[in-house]
């Protein structure tokens, strides 16, 4: 699954050329007053830190676009030094100039995204090696695209892309049904045989209801972990705990992920690895064709 890309090329496309016409407007007065329309330049891009590699693609893809021969040096998913060159491009200069901050922006907001994700993924597997690291759809509208990916190139999964994808119960769908027995039956009766189940539960009642009521997946809500731990006990002594699947979600960090994973759930969701995430540090060195090689 790693590094499979979340929309199509043409889509890709299409994005990437309305990120830089919100960026360029009507031009880039500053290059175009100081670089002569054919002065030929090269660039490399680079972190400043060490991280996971990501938006590689996406760049290359644009630059392609917009006339550029470009130079994969690292791929997408793997781990790089600081001053690593990761891609190399020649091009005009102006073009290279008025490009630099989108793909400083993919780069390393996606890299940010990976280099975390692989740090979760890296602390659950030390305590449980079958466990699952997902995100949320707590993504930033436009860029969840780009921000999934970077979920998978850090080993992450993707957990739902958007509402189409499975059927999820939360507590405000609860909020307006008579029980949770009652939403299951629905979700049953009404969605595709091929769309999994899953439901938030917030107490061990809640979570039997649910396991008895036949849903495909258990999502512990804002659990802690020793609670977790003892709820997933009552159901395995029930019978209940074999046959579907358990995740934990709300309140998970990189300071607490280990603690969650060692609970015995088959997965672990963090919203922070796409909502909070901290950039990762990214150059863009441009400079004539002749003192860059490429």
């Amino acid at each position: 699954m790693a590094g499979n890309r979340v929309e199509s090329k043409p889509l890709l496309e299409q994005i990437l050329r309305d990120f830089l016409s919100e960026d360029l407007g009507y031009g880039d007065i500053t290059s175009e007053a100081l670089i002569p329309a054919e002065q030929r330049a090269s660039a490399r891009l680079y972190f400043r830190e060490p991280g996971v590699a990501a938006g590689l693609e996406e760049t290359e893809v644009l630059l392609k676009m917009l006339g550029c021969v470009v130079k994969l040096v690292a791929r997408d998913g793997a781990e790089v030094k600081p001053r690593q060159v990761l891609l190399e491009a020649t091009g005009t200069a102006r073009t290279l100039l008025a490009s630099e901050r989108l793909i400083l922006n993919i780069v390393s907001h996606m890299a940010g995204i990976a280099t975390a994700t692989a740090e979760a993924v890296k602390q659950a597997h030390e305590v449980n090696p079958d466990i699952r690291v997902a995100a949320t759809r707590k993504t930033l509208p436009g860029l969840r695209g780009f921000e999934k990916r970077a979920v998978v190139l850090g080993g992450g999964d993707t957990h739902r892309l958007r509402l189409d994808d499975c059927v999820l119960i939360k507590d405000n769908h609860l909020s307006l049904l008579l029980s949770v027995s009652e939403a299951i039956r629905l979700a049953k009766a009404k969605a595709s045989f091929t769309k999994k189940i899953e439901i938030e539960v917030r107490t061990a009642e809640q979570a039997e209801e649910a396991a008895r009521a036949g849903a495909d997946i258990i999502m512990f809500d804002n659990m802690d972990p020793p609670r977790i731990r003892e709820v997933l006990g009552q159901l395995a002594s029930r019978g209940l705990r074999v046959g579907r699947l358990f995740e934990a979600s709300g309140g998970i960090t990189l300071d607490n992920v280990g603690e969650y994973a060692a609970t015995g759930v088959d997965v672990v969701s963090i919203g922070s690895l796409t909502h909070s995430v901290r950039a990762l540090d990214v150059k863009l060195e441009i400079g004539i064709t002749q003192g860059i090689k490429v």
